[in-house]
């Protein structure tokens, strides 16, 4: 756990290769060039029991890469609450005031963080009584409309031996943007997710709100490994959902150890404060997949409250990962020998001679060369493809970990050469170009408008033509619907019902 956490402070798939041999009826292992099945887990999205029931303080994805856009900086993206519903309102999506949400930096490969940036974050509400989240369009940060707000903190924490050296402030209430609850509210939400990037001391820049979830995949793996027959495969299963991010870029110099060890190792917790005001560690996440495929249910709550320096007590799980003889048992593909010391090489140590620190402890941190200049033209696999600046030498938005990760599980570093993947290769967005690059959210007013209604009209005659009773023609004198804004809270909603219950009385009264 965090050391002062009691302080009180382009290859084929799976669908195009196997479904015409599924037809055939049979599965031969010897014939198998793609498979979907068990590597392909929604990162750490409700991956540990205790952490699926507390979704504000559960980390999904880590993902860390050099700045294509300023290559003499780190970027780092931290995401939290998986499966966020666009229009989930009307209490929409909020880090929580009771939590640190921290990222670790180890620059020498000891398996200790010698920095931590702490984000720590605090509510603000305009009005108590609405139940609203806006009160009308939101064209700023500070828009008065705007009735839930968040601002954060950050400090720096240097460590030492996992005792606490210094703390700095280096951010003091920024805000956040905010859930987009859709075009009638958030107009221009380009706008406000601008206003939420701000640049700190020090040539560093920093962003929190809500984003697209960029992680990419088919999620049914859960149902037997896609079916037991391949026949849930190729849907990304995380469109349309969102997530809240924190993203943090820093100039390589501030950390890594020295130009000469230019490694390091990134992971990021949740540490919650509990009845006694001591925060407890509750979520933890690097390296993709870990937690959720390759440690058994004993271990998972347990993994989300330790430190890598303590990885030690897992390693069989990854000298001897259960995902293989699953495969093997169901498809038939024969697993790779064990122990597999190619796991600890690549998923603990880094890869030697691109991404390893000298003298590294092996620990489950996501390892990133910061000299490695940025790809000009980015490959999915990575560095399974020749390309260095990929996973898991970091990990990038773009990069497809769930086919790396599942060719490596199957052997193709130790001679099982295959072609396994889910048949998802991309997300459903495109990334941004410049800090914070991750997509904008998925809006809450995504989808098919009523019936009758064009992309054009306002909300009010939306809800008007939705309304109208079957037999009368569009802006006839039958229906009256009286909306008033949003702002009319409580009111608005008596006003409606009294013109409502006005035309019933009305149409019974002309009919009889």
């Amino acid at each position: 756990m965090t050391p002062i956490s009691r302080s009180g402070v382009g290859r084929r798939t799976l669908a195009t290769l196997v479904c015409g041999a599924l037809a055939a009826g049979g599965l031969a292992a010897a014939g198998m060039t793609a498979l979907v099945p068990g590597a392909a887990s929604a990162s750490s999205h409700r991956e540990a029991p205790l952490i699926s029931g507390t979704p504000q303080y559960d980390n999904t994805d880590v993902y860390a890469f050099v700045s294509p856009d300023k290559p003499n900086t780190t970027t780092i993206v931290a995401n939290w609450i998986p499966f966020e519903e666009p229009a989930g309102g009307p209490n929409f999506y909020t880090f929580a005031d009771d939590a640190q949400y921290d990222i670790h930096i180890d620059n020498n490969g000891d398996a200790q963080g010698e920095l931590i940036y702490r984000y720590t974050f605090k509510t603000h509400r305009k009005n108590g009584n609405t139940f609203l989240y806006n009160t009308g369009p939101v064209t700023s940060l500070d828009d008065p409309d705007l009735n839930i707000t968040q601002t954060y903190d950050i400090d720096v924490l240097r460590l030492h031996n996992q005792r606490l050296v210094s703390r700095t402030k280096i951010a003091d209430d920024v805000p956040v943007a905010p859930s987009n609850v859709g075009k009638a509210s958030m107009p221009d939400y380009a706008k406000l997710r601008y206003q939420a990037v701000s640049k700190l001391a020090g040539g560093s820049t920093t962003f929190a709100g809500q984003a697209d979830d960029p992680f990419f995949l088919d999620l049914r793996v859960f149902d037997l490994l896609y079916g037991g027959n391949l026949t849930e495969v190729g849907r990304d299963t995380l469109k349309g959902y969102n997530v809240n991010s924190i993203a943090l870029q820093v100039p390589n110099d501030m950390i890594r150890e020295s130009a000469g060890q230019p490694i390091v190792g990134i992971w990021s917790t949740t540490q919650r404060k509990d009845a006694r005001g001591h925060y407890r560690q509750v979520s933890r996440l690097g390296m993709p997949l870990v937690n959720e495929v390759v440690n058994p249910q004993k271990d998972k709550d347990k993994f989300n409250a330790s430190a890598p320096w303590d990885d030690g007590q897992f390693l069989k799980n990854v000298t001897n990962p259960e995902l293989p003889k699953l495969i093997e048992s169901i498809y038939k593909i024969k697993a790779p020998a064990e122990p597999r010391n190619d796991l600890v090489d690549v998923f603990l140590k880094g890869v030697k001679g691109l991404n390893q620190p000298p003298h590294v402890r092996p620990a489950e941190e996501l390892r990133l060369n910061t000299s490695i200049k940025p790809s000009m033209h980015p490959k999915r696999l990575g560095v399974l493809d020749g390309d260095n600046a990929g996973f898991p030498n970091g990990r990038r938005l773009t990069d497809d970990v769930i086919d790396a990760s599942l060719q490596v599980v199957e052997g193709e570093l130790v001679g099982s050469k295959n072609d396994l993947g889910d048949a998802v290769d991309k997300n459903d967005k495109g990334f941004e170009k410049s800090f914070p690059y991750v997509a904008e959210p998925t809006s809450g007013s995504r989808g098919a408008l009523a019936k009758g209604t064009t992309s054009g009209t306002d909300v009010r005659s939306q809800l008007g033509d939705a309304l109208q009773p079957a037999g009368t023609s569009g802006g006839g004198t039958d229906t009256v619907l009286i909306a008033g804004s949003a702002a009319a809270g409580a009111a608005g909603i008596l006003l409606i019902g009294s013109g409502l219950l006005w035309w019933r009385r009305r149409t019974y009264n002309r009919a009889y």
